[in-house]
């Protein structure tokens, strides 16, 4: 058998013979070269996946020699520290680097730094990053849906679909469904920022979206809660109520989970969370966007009409902001009232402009970006901007990355400016803000807003281009699991030669099971440990989901490795950043080598604990996905112990 320091659970390619391979050391070797050698180095560790190297100068690291390396699959700079991602051989590597250069074996660096980090942000950066970590998630469901809304509008103009048949009004309704009920979705993923409940952070949605709460506020009868009024306020498609209810429950929660009785928790957490929360969103949260557009509704509407150029400007740069707030749907009445009394409107035609600068930055990451993935979201999502429907591209792209939505907003203010000094109008409420709706411009000034437009995508796309992106410094490209150079060294299970055969895996775990892709955490959900699926568990014991081995288990108990007799290699992590918690609520029933069978128990956790805490969502992973042709999830949906989960085949 061999020791090593195991501070990274993701372990099973161990040596096929004795001592450190020469691969690794030769990795090894370059990797040190990369970051400028090892005068450079004050310090390293590494976690899960990744070298964590404390540099003297950052500056001397060449990131693209280090990504050239067969074992290295990226490197990422977060705060001060640079990180050298890795993967499954992160030990091997790490101890090749520490036999070469012994004086860094004992090194500490980064202990508790990501937390500096992250507090040392500036507050906007953290607002963006927050977004798009929320929107993440979602996105799919708004790219596909946006995509359809630009094309049925695109069909309607082109003459191919009639507006108002059936097949119309089926299509739109698959397309719009997405965003009229927006809040639900943003409910659920902002609870799992927020460490809320998701499910209840979803009910206050509903009942801000409920058919008779909906009537109610729309009557134009005075509603009171308790004596107290309530503001008439419209919750579909809103984005920033529903981020500050889904806030205020994470603390109301917490509050109630204090104080009530474990046994009672179930009942009572719920019940007295959505009393609480419910009213006073719609009493406070909901209408404070509705009064901000109010009290500006009449400024901007005086900006746009005598301030030519300047208020292009401001107007066509913070445009993208006003959408996001919701404050443009306070000047609905008036751009109505203007086309029924003067026949035009000048502020719709801001809206088309921001779209073409939030398309054109989205353009600019797609001939900047490296990553195919990202190459081929950008250029989708900027189509789909450019046909009127901005969410994908905004959320997805441009503020996760922030300097292309800068870009966008700087493209928009050249393009508003630019309409607003020749008098660009709307003339009919055309219902989008893309090509498509470009008929709403026809008239005397068509063609200064086609050139209006022109401006705010090429200015929004050079910008983009020049400012370019870091595409490894988002948020949620690390796993975060830090403190792990104290763990001890531990025997691990010699490695075997096993002839693959086909197999099925069953859930270790009773609850939901989930695709891996919305495991909340990139090392996951973007597969780069493998393939595999995803759990929100209901009970706090995890079984074994093959006949096999255990590898590895992890020192802090939340994470092991078992490797089944037919050669399947599982890595399963309870939660997501638990490390953390060191070892505390878990209970391991096995240690590394036992031998177990389909449904022993190898952990047991305190499940409502950690949750409180915690992300307790949980991933199984085949990180032997090379050697198989096929690792595909059978079923997802509520499941329950020794049920199959997965099939992978040679």
């Amino acid at each position: 058998m061999h020791s090593a320091y195991l501070v990274s659970f993701g372990f099973l390619a161990y040596l096929k013979i004795g001592g450190i391979s020469l691969n690794h050391q030769e990795t090894a070797n370059k990797i040190v070269e990369g970051v400028g050698g090892a005068k450079n180095i004050n310090s390293v560790y590494h976690c899960i996946t990744r070298l964590r190297f404390d540099l003297k100068d950052n500056g001397k690291a060449d990131k693209k020699q280090l990504e050239s390396l067969d074992k290295v699959m990226g490197t990422n700079i977060s705060g001060d520290q640079f990180q050298v991602i890795v993967g499954n051989d992160v030990p091997k590597v790490f101890d090749a680097l520490v036999k070469e250069y012994p004086a860094l074996k004992d090194s500490k660096g980064g202990e508790g730094k990501e937390d500096k980090d992250n507090k040392s942000k500036n507050v906007i950066s953290r607002v963006f990053e927050f977004i798009a970590s929320v929107f993440a998630p979602i996105l799919p469901a708004i790219a596909g849906a946006g995509l359809l809304k630009g094309f049925i509008a695109l069909f309607v103009s082109l003459g191919w679909l009639a507006a108002g048949s059936d097949t119309y009004r089926i299509i739109s309704a698959i397309g719009d469904g997405v965003f009229h009920f927006l809040p639900m979705l943003i409910a659920f993923s902002a609870a799992r920022k927020f460490n809320a409940n998701p499910f209840v952070a979803a009910a206050v949605s509903m009942a801000l979206m409920s058919p008779d709460v909906t009537a109610l506020l729309s009557s134009g009868d005075p509603v009171a809660f308790l004596g107290i009024p309530v503001t008439s306020v419209t919750y579909a498609s809103s984005v920033i109520p529903i981020l500050l209810a889904v806030w205020l429950l994470s603390y109301v929660e917490k509050g109630f989970n204090r104080i009530i009785p474990a046994s009672l928790k179930l009942l009572l957490v719920p019940l007295f969370s959505l009393l609480i929360v419910v009213p006073v969103t719609m009493i406070v949260i909901g209408p404070l966007g509705t009064f901000i557009g109010n009290g500006l509704s009449g400024g901007i509407n005086w900006l746009i009409v005598e301030g030519g150029l300047v208020a292009g400007i401001i107007l066509g740069g913070a445009m993208a902001l006003i959408v996001m707030t919701g404050m443009h749907y306070a000047l609905v009445p008036v751009i109505l009232s203007n086309l029924a009394t003067v026949g035009f409107d000048k502020f719709l035609p801001l809206t088309y402009i921001s779209n073409m600068g939030q398309a054109g930055a989205t353009a600019g990451v797609f001939f900047r970006a490296k990553d195919k993935k990202l190459k081929s979201l950008a250029l989708s999502t900027s189509l789909t901007a450019l046909m009127g429907v901005t969410e994908p591209a905004m959320y997805g792209v441009n503020m996760r990355y922030k300097k292309p939505f800068l870009a966008g907003m700087i493209g928009s203010a050249a393009g508003g400016g630019f309409a607003l000094m020749f008098g660009v109008n709307a003339y009919v409420l055309a219902g989008n803000g893309g090509i498509p709706g470009i008929p709403a411009f026809i008239g005397s000034t068509f063609w200064y807003a086609i050139g209006g437009l022109a401006i705010a995508f090429v200015v929004s796309l050079i910008v983009s281009v020049l400012l370019g992106i870091n595409e490894e410094t988002v948020d949620n490209a690390d796993i975060k699991e830090v403190n792990e150079t104290t763990a001890a060294p531990v025997e691990v299970v010699e490695d075997v030669q096993i002839e693959l055969t086909n197999e099925t895996v069953w859930s270790p775990l009773q609850g939901k099971a989930i695709p891996l892709t919305e495991v909340n955490d990139p090392t996951f959900g973007e597969e780069m440990m493998g393939k595999g699926i995803g759990f929100v568990p209901s009970k706090g014991e995890l079984v074994s989901p093959v006949n096999g081995t255990v590898m590895n288990v992890f020192k802090t108990k939340h994470a092991l490795v078992i490797r089944s007799r037919d050669g399947v290699e599982l890595l399963i992590h309870v939660g997501i950043n638990t490390v953390k918690l060191k070892g505390q609520y878990f209970t391991a029933h096995v240690q590394t080598g036992d031998k177990v069978s389909t449904g022993d128990k190898l952990l047991s956790f305190e499940l409502d604990k950690i949750a409180e805490q915690y992300d307790i969502t949980t991933a199984m992973v085949v990180t032997n996905t090379d050697e198989y042709k096929s690792v595909a999830p059978v079923e997802f949906g509520e499941i329950s112990m020794k049920q199959p989960v997965l099939k992978v085949e040679v």
